[in-house]
């Protein structure tokens, strides 16, 4: 079935019609994305205001479910984590003498990196929003398409950032061990122990590990990086006698974890991972942070439908 004009016009006329028609609808889309800017800006500021830093920050708790390996608190402001004071129960931790559990304290600003590359591109897209409606031709359609195009790809890189997972940023515990800063600390590490700090869509993520010098391979390892087995292993020296003694004489059961079978460069030397225990802490901000961002990205999506089809282009 098709449709016909009648009276019959010419190709060529109806060819300029078809043009004229597209010009005019293109004009309109362009008017009405120009009104809805302030809109997807509002939302965007939204989603900054929740991460910008305000005293006097949110405090979470951190708790293993029906049981004791991790008990907690942690205060974040902005795009760190200004202090916590957390409780770890672990067969390989063994507790300071006197202690129930061995204590790990946050005194100073430990940044989260996943946080401010999060921040960096909340700016980068209100600057495309302002470029779009100040600087830039509002009524250019290929100018205001490659905007759009622009803005969609960095709202998708700030959703993957929250997501977190090894490839983001921060997201590497054998390079990231809270920042390598033990100066973060009321107190040194225990040699063996490695607290990671990440991001989940909603929450921040606390992943205590315990390690252990991996054995010599007789090839590169491929889990976690590739690394040659002639490499030293790390220093986890500072074991009392009785930690030694147990570990000799203890039976270790075999790692039952998702790591278990990985070796890492960490610190310059192969490690392989112990114990392994992940906590959730629920951040209303981020939740929210989550939910908004999505909502404008739908939006920018839309409005980059609706533009390709106008204009012809692939979306």
């Amino acid at each position: 079935m098709s449709a016909q004009v009648w009276p019959h016009i010419p190709h060529e006329q109806l060819i300029k019609e078809e043009e004229d028609s597209l010009a005019a609808e293109l004009e309109w889309l362009l008017e009405a994305l120009q009104d809805a800017l302030p809109s997807l800006k509002s939302g965007l500021e939204e989603c900054l205001a929740l991460i910008t830093p305000q005293e006097p920050g949110t405090t979470l708790a951190l708790s293993t479910h029906r049981s004791e390996t991790i008990k907690g608190v942690v205060t974040r402001v902005g795009t760190r984590i200004v202090k916590g004071d957390i409780q770890i129960r672990l067969p390989s931790l063994p507790a300071p003498r006197s202690l129930p559990s061995y204590p790990l304290r946050i005194s100073s600003p430990l940044p989260l990196p996943q946080l401010s590359a999060l921040l960096t591109f909340l700016n980068q897209a209100l600057d495309i929003i302002d470029i779009s409606t100040w600087t830039g031709d509002p009524k250019n359609g290929p100018f205001i398409s490659g905007q759009l195009r622009l803005l969609g790809d960095i709202i998708n890189e700030a959703q993957a950032i929250m997501k977190g997972g090894e490839e983001v940023v921060g997201g590497k515990w054998w390079e990231d061990d809270f920042n390598g800063d033990e100066t973060d600390l009321n107190m040194p590490l225990y040699p063996s122990l490695s607290p990671h700090i990440t991001l989940t869509p909603s929450s921040l993520l606390l992943t205590v590990r315990t390690l252990v010098p991996s054995p010599a391979a007789s090839a590169p390892g491929t889990n976690g990086t590739s690394t040659p087995s002639s490499t030293s292993g790390p220093s986890l020296t500072g074991l009392s006698l009785r930690t030694r003694l147990t570990q000799i004489l203890a039976p270790t059961p075999a790692p039952t974890h998702d790591e278990a079978d990985r070796t890492f460069l960490y610190r310059g030397g192969e490690v392989k991972v112990r114990d392994k225990v992940r906590v959730e802490a629920q951040d209303p901000s981020l939740m929210a942070v989550g939910a908004k961002l999505s909502a404008v990205g739908r939006e920018v999506e839309a409005w980059r439908g609706k533009m390709a089809i106008v204009m012809g282009e692939e979306i």
